[in-house]
């Protein structure tokens, strides 16, 4: 995969134009995306986030052209009522007041709104224009992200790219410019000559594909939040944390746009021993367990669904991912009352048990849905729910359960999503220099179960103390008792099941049997002793299941980013400082 970025990173470097790169300055490749990057550290760039961008290039563009695919629908729905209406109006035949005869001077055709009729003014049929979509990244830095957006999708109308600094936005410019996407002039249509002072006039500035703002990132963002001003895709980047701006973002942007979000504080979201600083950024508490990872991913989409909530929204994720050091978020944004409602029972609490890792969901509330008789529709009904789900020890094991959450409690992926992107990547793996590694991602991500937390054989064997299985044999024991199984994006060797953890206790109590461990090494008040101490309720079955070896599986799954150049990895914030505002002083 190395080698086939270096390839990428070649075939770019050969433009049509010869790049002069300045003293003190080195140019970075990214695709057919160059820029400088100033030894002064004046804006922050991280090589590593190559398979964030990929991807984000990826999903983007699949969603400008589903959006384009819903808008042409909606148009010729709409053009066939004109159509009808206009045919309707030619053959009436009004008559004379006061008459029964037909006037042959009216025109039947003189009432009908100029919109309504299907032809142009030149007489050509009307033809759909692809919908141009506008994107917001407000937080930009050296601009390699938004330059990449207007370079590589083509329904890219125009792209915003902001940075608070200065110094930031002076390297964005000098990027945007490098690339031939700044402001230009344009000539009016159909003036081909420009032979008179007036001709010259008639020219029109452009404002270029990437259009620079220097402000601070929700302040431009809530500029944005009327339906007149909205924009129909938000890219939050930070530098950590995306909490201070999830608000703005999902206020900024059209129905059916998309957010995507990034958050680099995985010390804040995946562990517990900032729990409090959880919280305060994203309103609910991290799980302590192997898969506090995916809990990570279900904390801030619980964070983008109660900010949507607020303004009668609702999200709909198509795709979150954890990666490496961070998670990345493709959620669209809709207005619809009766979603919003039913946020409550897409968000839970969590009962989670620090010695042997069960978890007990408590759902916040619950819809309930009943068909309409005579209209046909789902009318809902929203109640509360009684709990909690579990006692203050773990029936497994008997250690204290921890409180977890409010987290997000319904789908991570739309498969439908990522399977498009899947298809778009076949046709375009050449276009992007970490392919390999984003179809192992999505090909495991479009196979997850919708259900909450994975676990590993490994981790669960050593809770018991006794080897670890083969992951196919414990995927063919749940298979066999009836449940569903898949493997996690978030975790190497890992299964999701809709089996209870105590059938999936049964399933290693049925393999310690034919692979004992030393009860006299294992202390009585450990829960691996109180877990052993249990008979299986059923036998597992551990005889090899045609379904335990999924397309997932076949799929050798790139999962960390091989490092072109040693010492490779995240870098340090920028060192440039914004300007003080007069108001500042």
């Amino acid at each position: 995969m190395g080698g086939k970025t270096a390839a990428a990173a070649t075939n770019a470097s050969t433009s049509a134009f010869p790049i002069v790169v300045p003293e003190g300055f080195t140019l970075h490749t990214e695709n057919n995306s160059h820029i400088l990057i100033s030894s002064k550290d004046e804006a922050f760039l991280n090589p590593v986030q190559e398979f964030n961008r990929d991807l984000s290039v990826a999903c983007i563009r699949t969603w400008s052209e589903e959006m384009n695919r819903e808008k042409e629908e909606k148009w010729k729905k709409a053009e066939e009522r004109r159509s009808k209406r206009l045919a309707e109006a030619v053959w009436k035949k009004p008559t004379t007041e006061g008459e029964g005869e037909t006037s042959q001077s009216a025109d039947p055709a003189e009432d009908v709104p100029m919109s309504d009729i299907t032809v142009s003014p030149e007489g050509k049929p009307r033809a759909y224009h692809p919908y141009k979509f506008v994107l917001l990244e407000a937080l930009s830095a050296t601009g390699l992200r938004s330059i990449r957006y207007a370079k590589e999708i083509p329904l890219v109308r125009f792209v915003i790219a902001n940075d608070l600094s200065s110094s930031a936005t002076a390297a964005m410019k000098r990027n945007v410019e490098l690339n031939a996407l700044g402001p230009t002039v344009e000539e009016n249509e159909g003036n081909t000559t420009c032979d008179t002072e007036a001709d010259a006039q008639t020219k029109k500035p452009s404002l270029g594909k990437v259009r620079i703002n220097e402000g601070d990132a929700c302040a431009l963002m809530y500029n944005h939040r009327t339906e007149k001003t909205r924009v129909d895709v938000v890219d939050l980047d930070p530098y950590g944390t995306a909490a201070p701006f999830i608000d703005a973002a999902v206020q900024a942007i059209n129905d059916g746009g998309l957010l995507c979000v990034t958050c680099t504080d995985l010390a804040v979201l995946a562990t517990t021993n900032y729990s409090e600083k959880c919280f305060s950024n994203y309103g609910g508490i991290p799980v302590k367990a192997e898969y506090c990872h995916e809990a990570a991913l279900r904390l801030v989409l619980n964070t983008m669904s109660t900010s949507a909530s607020r303004y009668g929204r609702y999200i709909e994720p198509l795709l979150s991912l954890s990666v490496d050091f961070y998670v990345r978020l493709f959620v669209r944004i809709h207005t619809g009352p009766v979603e919003v409602k039913k946020a409550a029972s897409k968000t839970s609490m969590f009962y989670v048990c620090p010695g042997c890792s069960s978890f007990h969901e408590q759902k916040l509330g619950k819809a309930v849905g009943k068909v309409n008789e005579k209209s046909g529709t789902i009318d809902y009904r929203f109640k509360t729910v009684s709990g909690p789900p579990v006692s203050s020890e773990c029936p497994e094991c008997g250690s204290p359960p921890h409180v977890a959450g409010p987290m997000w409690s319904g789908p991570l992926h739309d498969a439908e999503f990522v399977s498009k992107v899947l298809e778009h990547l076949e046709k375009n793996q050449d276009q992007y220099g970490t392919s390999t590694r984003m179809k192992g991602m999505l090909a495991v991500a479009q196979e997850e179960l919708d259900v909450p937390f994975y676990f590993t054989p490994a981790r669960v064997a050593g809770t018991f103390h006794c080897s670890t299985p083969a992951l196919d044999d414990v995927a063919s024991a749940l298979l066999n008792a009836g449940h569903k199984i898949s493997r996690s994006h978030a975790c190497p060797g890992s299964l999701k099941t809709t089996a209870p953890r105590g059938d999936i206790h049964d399933v290693f109590r049925s393999w310690v049997k034919k692979h004992p461990v030393r009860m006299d090494r294992i202390s009585h008040e450990s829960p691996a002793f109180k877990l052993l101490s249990k008979e299986p309720r059923t036998e597992a079955n551990f005889k090899r299941h045609p379904h335990s070896v999924t397309r997932a599986s076949k799929v050798n799954l790139v999962r960390y980013q091989q490092n072109p150049t040693p010492h490779w990895g995240p870098g340090s914030k920028a060192a440039g400082k914004r300007k003080r505002d007069d108001d500042d002083h």
